[in-house]
């Protein structure tokens, strides 16, 4: 029965928000992975850090954990009024005494054998679960499709669901560290920067182009969505800034339905005008300076 220190595991407070944990998770990681390190014991250290981080990022086994000094809940008292404490306080002696009362023999370094007797013996173990990160472009995340990754030399494909978020997390079986069974890779999705769309919540932002004579006496422009460009119709005298909205045209929600999409007016002039639109211009200017409004 005996109680590893996560924290001190990973080299961090017991406090540490989920950013150092992974920050610290990372770096140790990459230190101590078998196809990087060759050292005698850094595989054990490995998985021990791999360990540490699976209870640590789950709020709720870090919780349990914090109190127990456990992944898992305490079970109910045993007959004489035996209490299970947190790991905070509950010391060798408290094990020791804990495991002398039910079993007849002290708790600290118990084995296998103690237990179940020295013809027992071990089930297969099942291998370590790993975690990673995958980065994938915010249109792959929004219309699904698939995502080849390297891992250790092995190309694996990755089915990426339609609508899948930031923080999401996709399960590979198997994939994980070695043991029977295989343990499997979960991966967080990162979602790439796009340079057209920008989401918030569950709904699209983006920036559409409208020529100046448009926006003053109105017509159409196509706006890029997701699905692809739609015509969109500019009202007259539409200032740069106007947020137009398009209903429906947003990220897929959960329980049904999409949000919606802004596209923000930006305001164009031809950066090589014809010689008759010059001429327009010109005119324009000629109007707006005998109206006062240009100097």
């Amino acid at each position: 029965m005996e109680y590893k220190d996560y924290y001190a595991i990973l080299g961090v407070p017991r406090d540490a928000s989920q950013e150092e944990i992974k920050r610290a998770y990372k770096k140790l990681a990459r230190k101590y992975h078998p196809d990087v390190n060759k050292e005698p014991g850094a595989e054990d250290r490995f998985k021990e850090i791999n360990e540490a981080y699976t209870v640590l990022s789950d709020p709720e086994k870090r919780k349990i954990y914090d109190q127990y000094g456990t992944t898992k809940a305490p079970p109910p008292p045993p007959p004489g009024g035996y209490q299970w404490q947190g790991a905070e306080g509950f010391g060798a002696t408290d094990f020791s005494d804990f495991f002398k009362t039910l079993f007849g023999f002290g708790g600290v370094g118990v084995g296998f054998e103690d237990l179940f007797g020295a013809g027992a013996r071990r089930g297969p173990r099942r291998g370590q679960d790993y975690e990673a990160e995958i980065r994938i472009p915010l249109e792959l995340a929004y219309r699904g499709g698939k995502q080849i990754l390297d891992l250790g030399g092995e190309r694996v494909e990755v089915t990426i669901p339609a609508g899948i978020r930031e923080g999401q997390r996709l399960r590979l079986p198997g994939k994980g560290g070695p043991g029977e069974p295989p343990g499997d890779l979960y991966l967080t999705v990162r979602l790439l920067p796009s340079p057209t769309f920008r989401l918030e919540g569950y709904d699209v932002y983006t920036t559409v182009d409208v020529p100046a004579p448009v926006a003053v006496v109105g017509g159409k422009v196509k706006v890029p969505t997701l699905d692809g460009p739609v015509e969109v119709t500019i009202p007259p005298r539409t200032q740069a800034g106007k947020k137009l909205r398009l209903r429906g045209k947003g990220w897929p929600k959960p329980g049904g339905g999409r949000g919606d999409q802004y596209a923000e007016v930006r305001i164009t002039i031809p950066e090589h005008p014809t010689p008759e639109e010059e001429k327009l211009y010109k005119e324009l200017a000629k109007l707006l300076k005998e109206r006062g409004v240009v100097a």
